[in-house]
C-alpha cells in the first residue's frame, strides 16, 4: 500500500494537486487555479490519484470534489515539504 501511495504522489503535479487539496475538498476548476495548467492534465492526474486510492470524490450537481482518502498522506507530504522545502507544518 506504501509503494503504492508513493508511486502515485511521485510527480510535482500530483504532489502540488495534494498541497492544495490538503485535509479539505477541491473542486477540479479550485485545483486548476491553484496549480495553474490545464484543466485536462490536472484531470489526467486526477485520474491516477484516484485510481491508486490516494483522492476520494463526492459529487455534488455537476461538480466532483476531492479529497485526500487517508490521513498518512498528508502526514507523508507535510514532513515532504518540511524537509525538502523548509516549510513548517
Amino acid at each position: 500500500m506504501a509503494a503504492r501511495a508513493l508511486k502515485a504522489i511521485a510527480h510535482p503535479l500530483r504532489l502540488k494537486i495534494l498541497c492544495v487539496v490538503g485535509d479539505q475538498e477541491a473542486c477540479v476548476q479550485d485545483i486548476v487555479e491553484a496549480v495553474g495548467t490545464s484543466q485536462s492534465n490536472i484531470s489526467q492526474h486526477l485520474a491516477i490519484l484516484r485510481e491508486k486510492g490516494v483522492l476520494l470524490t463526492r459529487k455534488d450537481a455537476n461538480r466532483v470534489f476531492y479529497r485526500v482518502g487517508d490521513q498518512r498522506t498528508l502526514q507523508l507530504v507535510g514532513m515532504m515539504r518540511e524537509v525538502f522545502c523548509g516549510v513548517e507544518n
